[in-house]
């Protein structure tokens, strides 16, 4: 992992892993994230996960804005010292908006996020991906490649795709095929408890096989947008009728047993039809 440039810090990135992620694409840090806390999303997460995971708990699973029902997810989703390395890497406020939790590796196939999130201006939008144990190459590792933020960013249009959800599988097979034709190199995040990997949204990753299916893989993702900015889903997107997106961001504070709030604003918007522009 000595390519990852890994470095204890709590106030923020060095200079090096911020020259590391635009380069490569990502950064691995260390923030000092309480571990008695990390044990305790994974208590609190497990009986979410559902009857499905209960009887075969070797397949995979997520479960996706914990932050709504688990104190704790919500803790790490606004961690003040992954926030302040967020606004060193973009310039500006990070915005959280969704959690991700796994407790088995995904095995999915290598794609960007900008088909799925993105923004006005384009790349501001990044993953974060905490390690809840110890990530090795046996219990489903992510798998990502070093410098594919670079590319360009892929529509469905560009690979003879119609929008839609549908066709996901097809846009799966097209970036296999551009990671052959780029003739890109993979690496594989193991990475230790307590750790956190940052990428930029247009970073290639997936998450490799899973050599052991006896063991866990608990790990918790948040995606964020940043301020000042128009969000929307290039997946249901076609051309210049974009799909606009209006976040729900995770809250600074707690606020007791979660209420979802009506957005009249977004409704209104949908009755109009203005959701697309």
């Amino acid at each position: 992992m000595a390519k990852n440039e890994k470095v204890q810090t709590e106030t923020g990135l060095t200079p090096q892993q911020i020259d590391s992620f635009h380069a490569r694409g990502f950064v691995v840090a260390d923030f000092g994230l309480d571990l008695a806390m990390l044990d305790r999303i994974v208590a609190n997460v497990h009986p979410l996960y559902g009857e499905a995971y209960e009887q075969n708990p070797t397949a995979p699973a997520r479960l996706q804005d914990a932050w709504k029902q688990v104190e704790e997810v919500r803790q790490l989703a606004r961690n003040s010292s992954i926030a302040y390395a967020l606004k060193q890497l973009f310039g500006r406020k990070p915005l959280p908006f969704q959690t991700l939790n796994f407790p088995v590796g995904t095995r999915q196939w290598a794609h960007s996020d900008t088909i799925h999130f993105n923004s006005q201006p384009a790349g501001y939008m990044v993953g974060v991906w905490v390690a809840l144990e110890d990530i090795d190459a046996d219990n489903g590792p992510l798998i990502y490649y070093p410098g594919s933020h670079q590319l360009r960013e892929y529509s469905m249009q560009d690979f003879g795709l119609e929008p839609g959800y549908a066709n996901y599988k097809h846009y799966e097979g097209r970036v296999q095929e551009l990671i052959t034709a780029e003739k890109l190199e993979p690496e594989y995040g193991t990475i230790k408890k307590g750790e956190t990997l940052i990428w930029h949204g247009n970073l290639l990753h997936g998450g490799a096989p899973q050599k052991d299916s006896s063991r866990s893989r608990h790990s918790q993702v948040t995606h964020f947008y940043f301020e000042n900015c128009r969000y929307y889903t290039p997946m249901t997107s076609k051309g210049d009728k974009l799909f606009y997106r209006y976040p729900e961001w995770i809250p600074a504070a707690a606020f007791g047993k979660y209420r979802p709030r009506r957005n009249l604003f977004k409704r209104v918007l949908r009755k109009l039809g203005l959701t697309q522009t």
